[in-house]
């Protein structure tokens, strides 16, 4: 803890409630060096004060040191060479519910995965294990699209959608494609413009998939027709598996439009700053 002892650090943040602006000016930035080793000493003088203007800066520093382990932890993902796509979304998540745990959303999807399994035949057609899936999640555990909240901050946050069984179409598809990847099926993600959706590819066959329309299956002409509705020169990246860093890209875009379309615009700066941390450059475009 930067060589100081937990009474020192006890003693310094004691000192945000002084009088003079300029100690606690110092303090603050004394105790920023200090990193996330301060949060839980931070939270415990904000239990324990009466004051609401300390609170207030108790939270201001949390919320900072928090979103600084934040956008470290995204570096760090963004820069291993298994990219681990739970733990991507894990960290989406943790801009709103920073104690949130990855074991828990584990557990979570271990369990959806188990209910799959249990009507799951690994000798199924390729159109009817998807079927099974799809009976699953959108008619038994009734995972469906939040239509009637579409910009909700909530619906990028995967831990939330577990719960509410309602979101957007990447975190739709982005449980589909892991509890489909652990059943060893070949289901992606396609970052297609306007709308994310999912493809089954083999050696053999290659179709799509939409989650947002709970698990519908449609052929690559379809795309071609969507493409050319959307007045789109078709790319190779319409139509093929993309990679998990993109997945978390466009999650944290989404989640920008949703701050926005609500007012939360520092929030939804904050994010964009995110996205700059894990960007090469020419792809913030939403």
């Amino acid at each position: 803890m930067a060589g100081m002892t937990e009474n020192e650090i006890k003693a310094l943040i004691s000192l945000l409630d002084d009088e003079d602006k300029q100690i606690v000016a110092h303090v603050e930035e004394r105790i920023r060096t200090l990193g996330k080793d301060a949060i839980p000493f931070l939270e415990k003088q904000w239990e324990e004060t009466l004051s609401t203007s300390l609170q207030t800066r108790i939270e201001d520093i949390i919320h900072d040191l928090q979103y600084e382990l934040l956008r470290e932890r995204l570096r760090q993902w963004y820069e291993s060479p298994e990219q681990d796509l739970l733990t991507g979304m894990w960290l989406i998540a943790t801009y709103q519910y920073p104690d949130l745990e990855l074991e828990k959303l584990r557990q979570d999807l271990e369990q959806l995965y188990y209910d799959v399994w249990v009507e799951y035949k690994p000798e199924l057609f390729a159109y009817d294990r998807v079927k099974v899936i799809n009976g699953v999640l959108f008619s038994k555990l009734r995972f469906s699209a939040n239509t009637k909240n579409f910009h909700s901050p909530a619906n990028s946050f995967i831990n939330t959608v577990l719960e509410s069984r309602k979101g957007n179409p990447i975190t739709l598809c982005v449980i589909y494609q892991l509890v489909a990847q652990k059943l060893k099926i070949p289901v992606f993600g396609v970052n297609l413009p306007n709308l994310f959706i999912l493809t089954y590819k083999d050696e053999s066959q290659q179709f799509y998939i939409n989650a947002f329309n709970k698990g519908l299956i449609f052929t690559k002409q379809d795309i071609e027709n969507y493409i050319g509705e959307l007045n789109l020169v078709p790319q190779p990246s319409f139509f093929e598996p993309c990679s998990h860093a993109e997945i978390v890209k466009r999650s944290l875009r989404n989640l920008v439009m949703s701050y926005e379309k609500i007012d939360e615009h520092a929030k939804a700066e904050e994010v964009k700053m995110l996205l700059v941390g894990i960007s090469d450059g020419g792809d913030l475009g939403v």
